[in-house]
């Protein structure tokens, strides 16, 4: 099993690189809150960002979301800002009312198709995009971001 995770995180690596999305600044984004508030990714700089790409209908993506949360309280003195992207369809009060039941203590955005096309062009569910302290797109993580890959990849970015 390790192998099979291993392999696949490494031939996603280096899709991502074929497309030239790894190293590169990351797009300026400007996207509304659930409240309807701008965030502007450039507010962020200075800061490990999180974009973290979901769906209130992505079993693996709710699965993920309490160590995002447990992430955020940890290392946000440290600099980390976990932002939750949610992937259409999206029913607001449904988004709302799960952000309520997990306690998400990051911001979540409201975003279309595109905005993940910036990132990555597959149909998959979660994706993570680590974007480093000057604004450099970093790994785009596709599926669950398991703790030894936030060890591995993020927190050496606390540097």
């Amino acid at each position: 099993m390790k192998r099979v995770f291993i392999t696949a995180t490494f031939l996603a690596a280096l899709s991502m690189l074929a497309l030239g999305q790894i190293n590169k600044p990351s797009p300026l984004l400007v996207l509304k809150d659930l409240q309807g508030r701008t965030l502007k990714l450039s507010n962020y700089q200075g800061k490990v960002v999180l974009l973290n790409f979901w769906a209130t209908w992505c079993a693996p993506c709710r699965a993920e979301m309490p160590d995002l949360v447990k992430w955020q309280r940890e290392y946000k003195s440290r600099g980390l800002q976990v932002i939750g992207i949610t992937y259409p369809p999206h029913e607001l009060a449904e988004v709302r009312q799960f952000l309520r039941r997990i306690k998400a203590n990051y911001p979540v955005v409201l975003s279309d198709k595109e905005t993940k096309s910036h990132f990555d062009q597959s149909e998959i569910l979660p994706v993570t995009v680590v974007i480093d302290k000057k604004g450099m797109v970093r790994e785009v993580i596709q599926g669950m971001l398991f703790p030894e890959e936030f060890e591995q990849k993020i927190k050496p970015l606390f540097q």
